[in-house]
């Protein structure tokens, strides 16, 4: 799958491009995170069943090993999340954009996990998923709602996919346009203006 601009700007902070790079795959139950990594894995995904606990998927890519670690969604799992933050490289969270009735608490969450030390500036994907359902709200819409303007401290992107077609489903993060990234002292990435591929 696709990586330009989120690899390099992780090969510019490893030491070597053969590195590996931890991916924390997130968002509520029901969401489509495991349908969307079977998509980027290119694996089978006719039989999907709710992540209990977590699963692991490594893909080779432009040099780098990427260790995706999908974490279930339940409401009494989410507590949990805060164990798999050590290390993470980019972080994705993925919103069922068809469930309007949940976007305040999908919004809690990444808000809640944009607070957290542990993944103080890392780079953050947004999968608005199931753009291939009528009632689904196109991630303009999701990005005014969740306030992702207000992000200044990271580089971050929202992207519109349908896990189930495999529409969208690639990490893509594009520079340019009248946007960049620049790293500060404390080694961060802050963004400047909004990142986004809607």
């Amino acid at each position: 799958f696709h990586l330009k601009g989120l690899l390099s700007i992780l090969r510019k902070l490893k030491s070597a491009p053969d590195q590996e790079v931890r991916i924390l795959l997130l968002g509520l139950d029901n969401a489509g995170k495991t349908t969307l990594l079977k998509q980027l894995a290119s694996e089978d995904i006719s039989h999907i069943t709710p992540t209990q606990g977590f699963n692991i998927k490594s893909v080779q890519s432009q040099g780098f090993k990427l260790n995706v670690w999908d974490i279930g969604g339940q409401r009494k799992i989410r507590p949990y999340w805060r164990n798999y933050f050590e290390n993470t490289d980019i972080l994705i969270y993925v919103i069922d954009s068809a469930d309007r009735k949940r976007f305040e608490e999908t919004g809690q969450e990444l808000a809640e996990l944009l607070e957290e030390e542990k993944l103080s500036c890392v780079p953050v994907l947004i999968f608005a998923n199931k753009q291939d359902l009528l009632t689904a709200a196109p991630a303009s819409e999701i990005a005014e709602g969740l306030n992702l303007h207000t992000i200044r401290d990271r580089v971050w992107q929202i992207q519109s996919c349908s896990a189930l077609t495999g529409e969208g489903v690639q990490l893509v993060y594009l520079p340019g346009r009248g946007h960049s990234a620049v790293r500060t002292r404390q080694g961060c990435f802050r963004a400047l203006g909004a990142v986004t591929n809607i």
